[in-house]
């Protein structure tokens, strides 16, 4: 549907999930100022027809294609467009309709569509750090050629480029990542040995998507921001530092030169970073709660235990090394925390999988794009074949 040329068109790819529904919330109090054009879903159609039925899209996506005519039903006495399928989610991405894509697709699935976007110079709203993680080189490449703009969704890489306005000209020494330590923070291997997803999903401070939070838990979350922020940033990986902050008050800091460190700090609220991406390079006013400094409070740091969550170390590693790796960590994480979320394996079983898929999956040092589908899927076989799902 057609909007007011004041108003920026939001594509949310993945608007079930939970970035896709706060983007939507920010929508609703900013109606105004963005309209949804765009919403696409994977399997949870109800919650896609809801979301329709309120937002009056231009296009909606399902995309399991089994689903389809129940999405087309429930929604034929609308004007909307209704499509299925995964290259049904391409097509679209590459559609005219839309201004700003909120990549909110989780995992590697969000790489195709977020390419196509970017092939068409659509602002992007990142909230799918895989897509940098498994092709950052050829995403960013493709970004210039094509002059997408992609701005980071992730509250640490938000924190860091808002860090970073007006700064152009100035050297970074330093990005430093924090980190809350999940719900895990300070206990070994002993007690994490026997943990269960019940236990794992309760992030003491952030609400967020199952998988994202399991990644949280074991730092691999942490992991794969790096190697995101060596892409989203031009930087080295001697660069980046990552710092356990149990409050989650301060995102992330960015040290220049100088020696002066500037934070970005707020409450833990990821509607917060989502609408700077939809309103940039403006900020507009919201209802958010607010930190106060009057409040008696103390914001602590400490390093992050590499010896219990060795995923730091196995990012570290795809981080230096490059090429490949950084795709096959991510493609076996995925599927070990899938196994993990099914009960068929241990928390610490996770690391363990990863890395023996990183040691065994051939390297390649440049790798072409159908080099990084191979490499995921090969990956993906590996993991799961090793533990017999």
């Amino acid at each position: 549907m057609s909007s007011p040329s004041n108003i920026k068109r939001i594509a949310i790819f993945g608007s079930t999930g939970s970035i896709g529904t706060q983007t939507l919330d920010v929508i609703a109090a900013n109606s105004d100022k963005f309209s949804a054009e765009i919403l696409t879903a994977q399997n949870n159609e109800d919650l896609l027809i809801q979301q329709a039925l309120r937002f009056q899209p231009n296009v909606v996506v399902i995309g399991n294609e089994s689903k389809y005519l129940k999405v087309k039903e429930a929604l034929k006495e609308t004007d909307i467009k209704v499509f299925a399928g995964e290259k049904a989610l391409e097509e679209t991405a590459a559609m005219d309709c839309y201004d700003l894509m909120m990549a909110a697709i989780v995992g590697f699935a969000g790489l195709k569509p977020t390419l196509c976007a970017i092939a068409n110079g659509k602002t992007i709203g990142l909230a799918n750090k895989e897509t940098l993680v498994v092709a950052g080189e050829i995403v960013m490449q493709k970004a210039r050629e094509s002059g997408s703009v992609i701005l980071p969704v992730d509250s640490e890489h938000s924190a860091i480029f808002q860090c970073l306005v007006g700064e152009s000209k100035n050297r970074i020494e330093k990005l430093i990542l924090t980190a809350s330590g999940g719900p895990f923070l300070g206990r070994k291997a002993n007690y994490l040995v026997n943990v269960k997803k019940e236990h794992a999903l309760q992030h003491p401070n952030w609400n967020m998507g199952a998988k994202i939070t399991i990644d949280s838990a074991t730092l691999m979350n942490k992991g794969l921001e790096m190697i995101e922020a060596k892409h989203l940033f031009a930087i080295t990986p001697q660069q980046i530092q990552v710092i356990i902050h149990p409050q989650s008050i301060i995102h992330s800091m960015v040290q220049f030169a100088d020696g002066s460190i500037k934070a970005q700090m707020g409450l833990p609220d990821m509607k917060l970073p989502i609408q700077y991406a939809l309103s940039y390079p403006n900020r507009i006013e919201n209802n958010f709660p607010r930190y106060d400094f009057r409040k008696v409070d103390t914001l602590t740091f400490v390093e992050p235990d590499l010896r219990t969550f060795r995923n730091l170390i196995l990012a570290s590693i795809a981080l230096e090394k490059g090429g490949n790796l950084p795709c096959v960590m991510n493609a076996a994480n995925e599927i070990a925390v899938y196994a993990f979320l099914k009960n068929r394996i241990g928390f610490l079983d996770m690391t363990d999988v990863i890395e023996k898929a990183m040691e065994t999956i051939s390297f390649i040092e440049k790798p072409t794009l159908d080099d990084c589908y191979a490499s995921d899927g090969e990956a993906r076989n590996f993991v799961a074949n090793l533990i017999k799902l």
